[in-house]
């Protein structure tokens, strides 16, 4: 492995106390802690997500906390402010996690007293957000959750009657309303948990566990077809999750257990055919936890007591570390003491917000937002307006047909909203320049966001007349 980056000491003072956090190639330019107590295990947070109002452009920061659920304004990562809060249906959590669908969040917790699904409409950001469900009729615990389009995966799942699946497929045609459309079991039954999913246009990395990983398609009747999986691999042990380059070619997956298994860089072109490129880790004992994928050269990676490092992948038989920020100034690599548990401090990040700030949820330390030169030019209001040049869309005015063409990459989504912030279009397709829509909207102004993966590559006006 190789490793080019020197130690730096970042010197932060915050709510009276000064904090040493080791780093490379991040800045630190603002943190939140708002969860006042901690759980039965000395700890405050687990999962995390983001989400940028669309027709305002502010961007949120969602926290996971052991007794319910934050939202923090972080448009100004050097200010943020905690804007709302929601009870969970568990006040002691170890495992919360979340994921957002047009301007809903999804909220499920994986404890025993947790009491099913919630569903938040953010659309009143910042001064509320609004519970629409709140219900364990679909299940009472799940233990990960992924998004892909208008289908709801969540894996691990205890019912209200504690019998179980290893993953189950919702579907969100009513977003305030989840329809069970599929059950892993219905097609392969010889997986018995799935811990964690990756999901893009219907194809599945399901991690497995000890059973390794497994690679699904969903087909247009919610049916699953096994397209492959790796069940035995340098380094296995606990397949826990993973996360897939924009060009579909390189699949990044750790292993939580035992502790200090290396991150897999993986050639997934094949999924009859995976093979590993390559193995890494920031230091021998550290444990990667979770990977979020940022482009095909960079992919964060959250590290328990390492914090988050950032790997270059543009080579994948040889990733190296160009940038890291330790959340966990407590013990890790900057100590030299592990301590009796490698599963404290990092639990994940979310480096998906046009800005380009990182949110990293460490589970003693809060929020950490942060900056890197390494990462693409931050997509600033500004800057924004300048991609009207790099994407056109016409005719506008249109009545019902208009064309998007991106003069400088492909993309793979569009979103359309109204003036009012509710999404009132969305297409999914594979990597293209130009694609062709016949809208069914009201006369009005309407907002445009082209993604290519997460990434938003343009947002501009639509006049519908």
């Amino acid at each position: 492995m190789r490793q080019f980056f020197s130690i730096i000491a970042f010197s932060l003072t915050l709510s009276g106390f000064a904090q040493v956090y080791s780093s490379s190639n991040f800045t630190l330019v603002g943190q939140s802690n708002p969860e006042p107590t901690a759980n039965s295990s000395g700890n405050r947070y687990s999962g995390c997500w983001g989400w940028t109002q669309p027709n305002t452009n502010r961007e949120y920061a969602i926290l996971g906390s052991q007794t319910g659920t934050y939202w923090v304004d972080i448009t100004n990562p050097s200010a943020p402010v905690t804007c709302t809060y929601a009870v969970g249906t568990s006040s002691n959590a170890t495992w919360r996690e979340l994921k957002t669908y047009q301007n809903y969040c999804y909220v499920i917790a994986d404890d025993a007293g947790a009491q099913g699904l919630q569903i938040f409409d953010m659309s009143g950001l910042p001064a509320t957000v609004t519970k629409v469900y709140e219900s364990k009729a679909l299940f009472a615990r799940g233990h990960a959750c992924w998004m892909d389009g208008s289908r709801f995966y969540v894996s691990g799942v205890t019912y209200s009657n504690n019998t179980t699946s290893a993953m189950n497929i919702y579907d969100l045609s009513n977003p305030t309303n989840p329809v069970l459309v599929r059950s892993l079991s219905q097609d392969d039954p010889t997986i018995t948990y799935v811990h964690d999913m990756f999901v893009r246009n219907d194809t599945i990395y399901a991690s497995a566990g000890y059973q390794g990983l497994h690679v699904y398609k969903r087909n247009s009747n919610n049916s699953l077809t096994k397209l492959g999986s790796l069940t035995t691999y340098p380094g296995s042990g606990y397949n826990h999750s993973s996360a897939l380059t924009p060009n579909g070619q390189t699949l990044v997956f750790t292993d939580e257990v035992p502790a200090s298994l290396p991150v897999k860089v993986a050639n997934v072109t094949n999924p009859s055919n995976i093979t590993i490129d390559a193995t890494t880790n920031q230091y021998s004992l550290t444990t990667p936890h979770n990977p979020f994928m940022l482009t095909n050269q960079y992919v964060i990676m959250s590290s328990y007591k390492d914090g988050v490092q950032l790997f270059d992948i543009s080579n994948p038989a040889a990733p190296f570390v160009a940038g890291y920020f330790d959340t966990y100034p407590q013990g890790g690599a900057n100590t030299g003491n592990y301590g009796s548990s490698a599963y404290n401090g990092n639990w994940g990040a979310y480096p998906f917000y046009p800005s380009k700030t990182v949110f990293a949820l460490d589970m003693r330390n809060g929020a950490f937002y942060l900056k890197s030169d390494l990462l693409s030019t931050p997509t600033s209001l500004n800057q924004l307006s300048q991609l009207k040049n790099l994407t056109s869309i016409f005719p506008n005015p249109s009545s019902t047909h208009v064309t998007i063409e991106n003069k400088t990459s492909p993309f793979t989504k569009v979103e359309i909203f109204d003036a009012s912030g509710k999404l009132v279009h969305q297409s999914s397709f594979m990597p293209t320049n130009k694609n062709d829509f016949y809208l069914a909207l009201n006369k009005g102004i309407y907002f445009v966001n082209v993604f290519n993966h997460q990434e938003l590559v343009s947002k501009q006006e639509l006049i519908i007349q």
